[in-house]
This record gives C-alpha cells, structure tokens and sequence, in this order.
C-alpha cells in the first residue's frame, strides 16, 4: 500500500497485534517482526509510527488486535543516475524486485563503473513508476556472473532479507562449466578464503582466510570440462571461481583463476536459482531463470 506522506509517497506496513502477549509497541515491532532499533527511531522522529490510526511512541502498550502502522517515506538512491537500460524483470512487488542479471554489467555503481550499471538501471525503471527507491541489493554477483539477484525497495524489506541471510533461509544455486572432468558426482569444498596481499580483486585459499563452503553435483560430463550446478552456504567473493581453481577444475573463461578462455570469453558462471522467504508477506519465494545462450551453446556443442 501507497499513501502521501509528509509530500511524499510512502509505503505503509500494517500490522495487527495477536494474542502472544507483548507489552507495547516497541516489543511488539522488535520481537514479533524484527523491525531494527535505527528504523524505528528513524521512524518515530518523523511520527511514522501509528496506533490504530494515531501517532503513537514506542512505549505506549498494546492489546489483540490493535493495528499498528509503520510510515515509510521515500528515499533518494544516493547519488546514481538513472539511465534507461533494459534489463530483465523476473519478479517485482511493492518490497522487492528480482532481476535476471546480464553478464558484462556491474551490479552497483564504482569509481571504474560509474554508469551502466544494474543500480543505474533499477533507478531508472522505478523512476518511470514515478517512485523513489535506494537501491539495495541483497545479493552480489559479479560483473561477469550473470543470473537472478534480488533487490530489497525499502529499509524494511532489506533488513528482513538480512535476517534471512543469516538464518541461512536464503539459498542460493548456481550452474557452472568447468575444465576438465570432475569425478566425483557430487561433493562439497570447505576451503577459507581471503584477498591476495598484492591484488585488489584476486582472492586465493589460504589457512587464515575467512570460512566458505560450496556444495556442487555434476550435470554432466563432456570430453573436456564438466556441467556442475552448485549451491553455497556461505558468499566469499569469487567463492565458486577460488573453490574450483583450488579443486583442480577452474571454471571456463576465468582467465583470472586460469581457466581456458577457448569457448567462452567471460567466466562460465550463472545464478539459476534463487528461494527466500518474502520479507513481509514470509510466504516461500523461488525463481529459476535458464542457461545464458553463450553456456547454453557451449553445452550444445
């Protein structure tokens, strides 16, 4: 739901105290629906916070069945410029948007990438809706990695999405090509990772590098590489790229984790599949989108 608020349009979360028993509005928000201690702060010096219809504060009590209100004003995308590139929109409600991100574009907007970038593009599009969103995405993929990513359109929706991130309800599965023939049919690598002392980007395993761990299946084996899918329970960068290098299998194109550049000019990366729950509605949300054409042509030889 939508509603002018103080000259802006602003979204309004609702919701209707039960019978468990808390004791006032603050413990209500934090406890029932985990709303952060900054957003209710935030929120209660604007009086975006309302009782049954009236502005309220946090401490005043409850009771089954109050109707408590949260005003979410707008909010200006940090400084990125939106620009009108085409993108695909799998899925997008009033909390979030999911995308099937290009290879080749960046995701947020950098001092070597300023423009061009999917935040250029998101903003863009809500701007064409005539709304004002901070663009937060949730998930990462690199610039070469193409796939599905979701993009939280509220501080709400965001911190939620985070929770679930740490509740490991986030789960995230991925398709790669790989050199070589991988024997096992499936397997998981724990292996630490951290950032190569003289590199910015390159990332390495190492016994003093930050726990990660990716579970992989093969698809299906070809004379020279290997169709994996692969999902991860923890997002290192480059996670899948060191993972598969330190097995012996660097991933096709990766010329950065010396993966052979003969079939394909990008790393053989793609995020296929994506499952959370809806971070308002907590209903199960799951999108698939399909092999790229150039890995697709791969496999079809």
């Amino acid at each position: 739901m939508k509603k002018q608020y103080e000259g802006k349009t602003a979204q309004i979360l609702t919701f209707t105290v039960g019978i468990e028993g808390e004791k006032n509005v603050r413990s209500f928000l934090r406890q029932k629906h985990g709303i952060s201690r900054s957003l209710l702060v935030e929120l209660k010096h604007v009086q975006g916070i309302k009782l049954n219809g009236k502005p309220t504060y946090l401490d005043h009590p409850v009771q089954t069945g109050d109707i408590v209100q949260l005003y979410l004003p707008e909010e200006e995308s940090d400084n990125i410029i939106p620009e009108n590139i085409h993108f695909p929109v799998v899925y997008e409600d009033e909390d979030i948007i999911v995308v099937n991100k290009p290879c080749g574009m960046c995701v947020h907007p950098t001092m070597l990438h300023g423009t061009g970038t999917l935040g250029n593009a998101v903003v863009h599009h809500w701007n064409q809706q005539g709304i004002s969103r901070k663009f937060r995405p949730v998930n990462r993929l690199d610039k070469d990695t193409s796939g599905l990513l979701v993009v939280a359109k509220s501080q709400y929706a965001h911190q939620q999405l985070a929770i679930s991130q740490q509740e490991g309800t986030i789960q995230r599965y991925y398709q790669a090509l790989v050199d070589g023939r991988v024997e096992q049919d499936c397997g998981t690598i724990e292996a630490p990772i951290k950032r190569k002392a003289e590199s910015i980007m390159e990332r390495m395993v190492s016994c003093d590098g930050q726990f990660a761990r990716t579970h992989y299946e093969v698809l299906k084996r070809f004379a020279s590489f290997t169709w994996l899918r692969l999902k991860l329970d923890t997002g290192r960068t480059h996670q899948i790229r060191v993972h598969m290098q330190y097995a012996g299998h660097p991933l096709l194109g990766d010329d950065m984790y010396g993966g052979p550049c003969t079939l394909i000019s990008r790393q053989a990366l793609h995020a296929g599949e994506l499952s959370f729950p809806h971070p308002r509605l907590k209903r199960a949300m799951r999108f698939e989108a399909p092999l790229p054409e150039d890995m697709a042509q791969i496999i079809r030889g």
